[in-house]
Order: structure tokens, then C-alpha cells, then sequence
């Protein structure tokens, strides 16, 4: 099903439909629906927060097109390299894409009273999309999963703390 439309693909991803993964994960035309997923999601969280204005609503998406593709690349390295998986990079690329889609109800992130509530459920459901995402694309287990999206987090976490104390002024 190469020509299956964005829409079904994002509610069966959102709903954690197995299926849907392995679908998107061997169909390599839906590497653009996937990029399409992660950027209709960044507009949504600068929608949902409303103070972003137009500037978050430009730059949220090119920060989050990049995030998705560090993300993917080095849990493609975690996962394949290190822990023995079996994905090609666009393969991860495609199903963590697709794990964004809980990620559209951020929009209503500036709900009074529960906007924060909101936006920690869909966080919560994404990172669970997220490493079923990660199962389905390397085929292994849930345990592997977890401990890719673990060491994968760390890893991003650690880049960007080394970056940041190199980009610190001297004192």
C-alpha cells in the first residue's frame, strides 16, 4: 500500500497499531508523508503554546526536522550497530516519524487548567509510540527498544551539553 494517505497512516500510528509500523517502515515513499508527520506536529506544539508566535511556528519545524533525523540516525547506530537490530536508517527514519502523530493534539496545549495536562499525556503517548517504533523497525524486543531510546536520549543529551560548554563564554 505505497499510496495509503497521511491520515490513516497518522491515527493507526497514533493508536499504536503494529501494522501501521511495519506498513510505513517497509514502504520507503513514505519517508515524505513521515517528514510531513514531524513538521504538521511542530506547528501544532507552536499553535499549542501560544506565545511562540510566528517565529516558533517557522522555526519550530526546521529545529524539528533536524531533531528527527539526529534522533533517528543515532538510534539507527545504537540499534542496528550496537545492539544488533535490523533497520536501515530510512526505515527508523519513517516509523519515528510516524510515533510524532499523538504529537498533533499539542495544539491544545494553551487550554486553560489543562493545557499542561494535555501536553504531558502526549508527550507520554509519543515517547511510548516512539519505542514501539523502534521495536517494529529493528525487529527485536521491547526490552531493546527501551534501552535504544535510553542510551540514544543519553547520547543527544550528552552532544549538546559538550556543545553548549563549548558555545559558553570564557570567563
Amino acid at each position: 500500500m505505497a499510496d495509503r494517505d497521511l491520515v490513516p497512516r497518522m491515527i493507526g500510528a497514533a493508536m499504536l497499531d503494529v501494522a501501521t509500523y511495519e506498513e510505513v517502515e517497509a514502504d520507503a515513499g513514505a519517508t515524505g508523508q513521515a517528514a510531513a508527520v514531524v513538521v504538521l506536529v511542530a506547528v501544532a506544539s507552536a499553535v499549542g503554546s501560544a506565545p511562540a508566535g510566528l517565529g516558533g511556528i517557522v522555526a519550530g519545524p526546521l529545529a524539528a526536522l533536524l531533531g528527527w533525523w539526529v534522533w533517528s540516525g543515532v538510534t539507527y547506530l545504537i540499534g542496528d550497530k550496537v545492539l544488533g537490530g535490523t533497520a536501515t536508517w530510512g526505515e527508523l527514519l519513517r516509523t519515528i516519524g510516524f510515533a510524532h502523530s499523538p504529537g498533533i493534539l499539542l495544539v491544545l496545549g494553551f487550554l486553560p487548567l489543562v493545557g499542561g495536562l494535555v501536553e504531558a499525556a502526549v508527550r507520554l503517548w509519543m515517547l511510548v509510540a516512539g519505542i514501539l517504533a523502534i521495536r517494529q523497525a529493528l525487529d527485536f524486543s521491547t526490552g531493546k527498544a527501551v534501552l535504544t531510546a535510553i542510551l540514544g536520549w543519553a547520547t543527544l543529551v550528552g552532544v549538546a551539553l559538550l556543545a553548549r560548554s563549548f558555545a559558553a563564554p570564557l570567563p
